[in-house]
């Protein structure tokens, strides 16, 4: 599937949720690209058509070189958030409030 038949085949909520995940500091492209299946250059054509000018030169001014962006720069691993007791989230009950 070529880059713009990707891109064309998001519908609104997905874009949203690309864009808000691209300005995640946190968030590496590589994340959204096993979630949504577009790759570093896709993420960059979606914020593009998607945000004003000046928004997007301010984002671009941020994630660029930043290695919390790319997991293979990143020296987090993906447990850092996981204490050693919590339990799988599938056996995880939400209390009733």
């Amino acid at each position: 599937m070529k880059q713009t038949e990707k891109i064309a085949d998001l519908n609104a909520s997905d874009v949203d949720r690309i864009i808000e995940m691209a300005w995640e500091d946190r968030t590496p492209f590589d994340a959204i690209e096993r979630q949504f299946g577009l790759s570093e250059q896709d993420v960059i054509t979606v914020m593009r058509r998607e945000l004003k000018p000046a928004s997007w030169r301010r984002w671009r001014a941020r994630v660029q070189g930043r290695s919390t962006k790319h997991e293979s720069l990143s020296a987090v691993d993906d447990a850092r958030f996981k204490a050693d007791q919590q339990r799988a989230v599938t056996h995880n009950k939400i209390a009733k409030r």
